[in-house]
């Protein structure tokens, strides 16, 4: 397969058919060339992390063919202000597990509801620099769903198409200092729009599956 094959909706079950959700949200998988980070961000990366979960919303767009929706979060939040994300947030403890807890935070962010979204995938826990292990959850989203913002939390969605994540020379490898050190990381640009961060890790991670 070519990164510029297309990828049909029934494809991406196929290809990520199989995953599992995990039992505990809070046992990550450290991404490769984490060793090579510094020492007091591996100590941190190893401490008691906080479960949340994400959603990874896939919209069949036709002839178009499929897009990811992704989120701007609200300059006034206290974690992740003004990044680009998913839906998604901590696990509360009426949440049946971490799934549930990113099927709830997406219909509380942008108004997705339960009954309009297939999960068809899993990724395993991983970890932020800000503390929590996140999981995400893949899913297929109701292409006539009408989005309804919570403006507190989300500023605004917006769609990147399938096709431009899958095509490698749309990931950018940038280097970013943490804990005083530069730490080499991937991220995506896509009209104005700048995905970085756990974000863009993780969609690095899905394409990979998604190629494969």
């Amino acid at each position: 397969m070519t990164d510029s094959a297309f990828i049909s909706a029934a494809t991406l079950r196929a290809r990520l058919a199989g995953t599992i959700l995990s039992t505990d949200p809070t046992d990550v998988v450290m991404p490769p060339g984490s060793e090579q980070w510094p020492a007091s961000m591996r100590e941190q990366l190893a401490a008691s992390l906080t479960p949340a979960g994400v959603l990874v919303p896939f919209i069949d767009r036709g002839i178009e063919g499929l897009s990811i929706l992704f989120t701007q979060r609200s300059a006034e939040l206290k974690h992740h202000a003004g990044q680009v994300s998913f839906p998604g947030g901590r696990m509360d403890p009426g949440d049946a597990d971490i799934a549930a807890t990113a099927l709830r935070e997406t219909y509380e962010e942008v108004g997705i509801a339960r009954e309009n979204i297939e999960i068809i995938a899993y990724l395993d826990p991983m970890p932020t620099v800000t503390g929590y292990a996140v999981t995400p959850v893949v899913a297929l989203v109701d292409e006539s769903i009408e989005l309804k913002i919570d403006k507190t939390e989300v500023e605004y969605a917006f769609e990147v198409p399938l096709q431009f994540l899958l095509d490698r020379s749309n990931e950018r490898m940038v280097e970013r200092e943490i804990h005083g050190s530069k730490v080499p990381m991937i991220e995506f640009h896509y009209e104005g729009q700048r995905i970085w961060g756990s974000t863009a890790f993780i969609v690095f991670q899905l394409m990979k599956m998604i190629r494969n």
